[in-house]
């Protein structure tokens, strides 16, 4: 019963995403209060209280009072829309309840999906606006009461019905669907078979198949840890299997699905909210981050190499490949192509991001549909496939949604008491105008802010929190927003809160804390690559191509040298040379000018080049030996 319950709302969520993607949104309290209501009564059905425990018909009780709640609250704003924007009510006992029994059921359903840690942050919040007034110092406040509070979050579009919530119900719910339908049509496993195509072969094969599959993977889903859950299974096992140490199995799927979140198109649906936030278009974010996410990808595509190489870990064997014939086939590439293309022809034809994506929506399903009826597939095996896809979206809403309905309750109660400037100005008071220091202090934040909520969240909190600060000391806004996204994404792979590394090491049987070593190892450079955003803007794309050029030169040349440290390649035949040479084209990359570019570029090419030396000799001294045979020479990292 459960089940057809989940899937009968799911199709119903997905079916709102799906046609309001086509036809425009309904008007904006309508579209959200609807949306989240169904959000949350798929919740409650895919998160049951006490499932499997003897006081289930008790907590059947609870969730059904939840639900009765959620839709009361939901249907009263969907009918008062035009009263609530207009007059601006004062809160009555029964908008006080009401909101008290949203809040409650939104932060339980984060609870029963997430866990602790984000429910708590949104109630110190709340108990911040209340008890403001009993907080000495600058960190104190007027406080506000239950009815201030109540017209905040319910009685307007600023509160939970805010904008984290209209881009939930519009723009992050079309492409969350783009993907489902996306990837329920084959799209999936063939970027699997890419991925094995293009690095299978290579030293590190399998460590490289997991980086480009879970790239693929997370430039549509967006989720680090619905990214391992996904594409761990399947590169773990393989890595496994051809001996590679367990811990760094963990760690490159790990690092792999972040590097999903920080690339475009979609950074972990963060470049939407983004743009809200900066009044910028979603274009112009995506290719902001376009260059940071290369350098991340290149970081732990050379870093996977050398070590590969330094422990001789085995490639993909042959049968396991998939053939280029069966990948390029043109009824598994041409309806991604056509899907690709439906989406960038709507964003470069100036449609809004939604249409965009239904566009893409609209290809994926016609040139899957034909192609299946060319192969003559039974329809009930297409519309199958097609309603999966539209399911499996409105699951995926319901973390998304319910995680940015929170997440707008505390955004509200930090703009509401004033502490996000506060603490700006207290960040700014310790770092004095030196950059780097206050960069380094809201970096560390963000870090530690960041741990144990999902991406999104995470940078909905920083940004009102620690971008500010950044601000007020003359960073560009854009930048600074990359710089804490960046650093809030990072939490889930930094210790000891790293939940994407926890995922992992379930899959590979494994200890999580090497595992979470393995993994800051591999992704070391992105720590340091939103540094070189405020050292070099062009990164983001501020200045002329000549400034571009200069930045992406000192980007490759910090990277190759910070992955072949960080690796502990044999460049010169002597450890301590090598550090000295490698730090030295580190801090050349680091300091601006093209003097300094030239060379660090020169230096990292006279160090490849003694590198290839000391190899030939090795080799002339004695035969390679075979990594199929000897895959386990070193295995500590």
């Amino acid at each position: 019963m459960r089940d057809y319950l989940t899937k009968g709302l799911a199709l119903a969520l997905g079916g709102l995403i799906l046609y309001t993607s086509a036809v425009g949104p309904f008007a904006s309290l309508v579209q959200r209060s609807v949306f989240l209501a169904l959000t949350l009564l798929l919740g409650l059905a895919i998160y049951p209280l006490g499932a499997g425990t003897r006081w289930r018909p008790l907590a059947i009780g609870i969730d059904l009072l939840l639900a009765a709640s959620a839709m009361v609250a939901c249907g009263y704003i969907a009918i008062n829309q035009n009263r609530i924007l207009v007059e601006l009510p004062w809160a009555t006992p029964l908008d006080m309840l009401m909101t008290t029994a949203l809040v409650v059921t939104i932060l339980e359903l984060a609870r029963r999906a997430i866990g602790w840690i984000f429910p708590l942050l949104v109630v110190t919040g709340l108990g911040y606006a209340f008890l403001g007034a009993y907080i000495p110092g600058p960190l104190g406040h007027r406080g506000f009461g239950p009815a201030f509070v109540t017209e905040t979050l319910f009685l307007g579009d600023l509160g939970i019905w805010g904008m984290l919530v209209g881009v939930a119900a519009t723009t992050i719910a079309a492409f969350v669907l783009f993907g489902g339908l996306l990837l329920h049509t084959g799209g999936g496993q063939t970027f699997m078979d890419l991925a094995l195509r293009i690095s299978g072969r290579s030293p590190g094969g399998a460590a490289k198949v997991a980086t480009v599959a879970s790239g693929l993977f997370g430039m549509v889903s967006g989720s680090a840890v619905a990214n391992v859950a996904t594409t761990g299974n399947f590169t773990i096992p393989m890595m496994k299997r051809l001996s590679y140490p367990r811990p760094f199995a963990a760690g490159v799927e790990a690092v792999a699905s972040t590097g999903g979140q920080i690339a475009p198109p979609i950074l972990g649906a963060a470049a939407f909210i983004m743009a809200e936030i900066l009044g910028m278009s979603y274009v112009r974010i995506a290719l902001a981050a376009l260059l940071p996410a290369i350098f991340f990808y290149l970081g732990v595509f050379l870093t996977i190499h050398m070590v590969a190489r330094r422990r001789e870990l085995q490639v993909v064997p042959d049968d396991e490949l998939p053939s280029w014939a069966s990948v390029l086939r043109p009824e598994r590439l041409i309806p991604i192509l056509a899907a690709l293309g439906g989406l960038f022809y709507g964003v470069l034809s100036g449609h809004s991001i939604q249409t965009s994506a239904f566009y893409g929506i609209l290809m994926t399903v016609l040139f899957y549909t034909g192609f299946a009826m060319l192969a003559r597939t039974a329809w009930r095996d297409i519309a199958g496939r097609l309603l999966s896809g539209l399911i499996d979206a409105g699951k995926g809403m319901v973390i998304i949604g319910v995680l940015l309905a929170g997440a707008q309750i505390l955004v509200a109660m930090i703009g509401m008491t004033g502490i996000g400037v506060t603490l700006a100005s207290l960040i700014v008071e310790v770092g004095g105008q030196s950059l780097f220091l206050v960069a380094l202090i809201v970096g560390g934040v963000c870090l530690i802010l960041g741990m144990g909520i999902p991406t999104t969240a995470a940078y909905v909190l920083v940004a009102s929190v620690l971008a500010p600060a950044l601000t007020e000391i003359g960073v560009e806004p854009l930048i600074a927003h990359l710089f804490v996204f960046y650093f809030a994404t990072l939490s889930v792979i930094t210790p000891p809160v790293c939940v994407a590394v926890f995922v992992a090491s379930g899959i590979a049987q494994t200890n999580w804390l090497p595992a979470a070593g393995e993994s800051v190892r591999l992704a070391a450079a992105i720590y340091v690559i939103p540094f070189l955003l405020l050292i070099y803007p062009a990164l983001a794309g501020f200045g002329t191509w000549l400034d571009i050029v200069l930045a992406i030169c000192q980007g490759v040349a910090f990277v190759t040298a910070f992955a072949a440290l960080m690796s502990r390649v044999h460049v010169t035949g002597n450890r301590l040379l090598d550090v000295a040479g490698l730090a030295l084209v580190i801090v050349l990359a680091l300091t601006p000018g093209w003097l300094t570019t030239l060379a660090a570029l020169g230096i990292m090419i006279g160090l490849y080049l003694r590198h290839l030396a000391l190899v030939r000799k090795r080799s002339d001294r004695q035969p390679a030996s075979s990594p199929h045979l000897d895959t386990a020479r070193e295995t500590r990292p």
